[in-house]
């Protein structure tokens, strides 16, 4: 990480945050804190969420209508610093609303979300944004745009998930939330081509939270961030092998990392090699403005 990343608020309890011996919920909560946030924690089915308002949001009532959420979830794979999966997203999103709030802006939620990383054998219900989605009463989450930023702190080019294209393909059940995902899809893109310095491209992704939203029922946009050669690389496999989609969502870990065509950034998620030596903060700042402009 450069220093001037590194020297400045939130990102100087970015190395904390990311030692395998920190308790993220407690360190991210003393960030909050700090940064002077206000937020909320809603306790559902044993996991912690992070609720960061808006100043002049109450959320008292069911009715009350949010209509931007970002989310990134702040849990990460035992035995790895997590600093891309999930760390970078989280200080991104911290810093995006610490500039909305300054600013006076008042139509987001960002909600930072745990148990995204299931263990072996655990069910998709078991995830954090399943069981928020569900669990939130006093939030009217349905009618809102919800983006979930995961593994965002290495490269220069958004990578807008279409993994819900294939989930939509088999479960008729979700085509009702089919348009709500093309418009999410659209502002997602169309905000991403109004930001200098970073690409926009689709593909679908091997890791997600809009699959728990889904779940739940709700419209979701996942979006990523990877180097473009690496994208550029993926998307001709794509191209090649049109069931190379499927693959790359179904497949064990150990399978898909069989393929060339993987993004060496997604091979060294939930591993000791996803570290802050692998981000690229050059872009942090872009991002950031990315995350305010999906809110305006």
């Amino acid at each position: 990480m450069t220093k001037s990343y590194y020297s400045t608020f939130p990102w100087q309890n970015f190395m904390e945050f990311t030692s395998l011996r920190a308790d993220r919920f407690i360190v991210l909560k003393a960030i909050l804190e700090k940064s002077k946030l206000k937020h909320d924690v809603a306790e559902i089915a044993g996991n912690k969420h992070f609720i960061v308002k808006a100043p002049s949001i109450k959320l008292q009532k069911a009715t009350e209508r949010i209509p931007v959420i970002l989310t990134a979830h702040y849990d990460r794979a035992a035995g790895s610093p997590g600093a891309n999966d999930n760390s970078a997203a989280v200080f991104i999103l911290i810093e995006a609303a610490i500039k909305l709030t300054k600013k006076g802006e008042t139509n987001w939620l960002i909600i930072f979300t745990d148990k995204e990383e299931l263990l072996p054998g655990e069910s998709i219900l078991k995830q954090g944004s399943y069981t928020l989605a569900k669990g939130i009463k006093n939030i009217k989450m349905d009618n809102s745009m919800i983006f979930c930023f995961d593994a965002v702190g290495t490269g220069d080019s958004i990578i807008i998930s279409t993994t819900l294209d294939y989930l939509l393909n088999r479960k008729s059940s979700g085509r009702k939330i089919e348009k709500s995902l093309t418009e999410l899809r659209n502002k997602a893109y169309n905000t991403a081509k109004e930001q200098k310095n970073l690409n926009a491209y689709f593909a679908p992704l091997p890791f997600s939270e809009d699959a728990g939203f889904f779940r739940a029922g709700l419209a979701a946009q996942t979006i990523t961030v990877l180097p473009q050669k690496e994208y550029l690389a993926l998307n001709a496999e794509l191209k090649k092998n049109p069931d190379f989609g499927h693959t790359l969502i179904n497949a064990e870990a150990g399978e898909r990392k069989k393929s060339k065509a993987i993004p060496q950034t997604w091979l060294t998620l939930n591993s000791p090699k996803d570290n802050h030596l692998r981000l690229t903060p050059e872009n942090f700042r872009f991002l950031a403005r990315y995350a305010e402009a999906l809110c305006s």
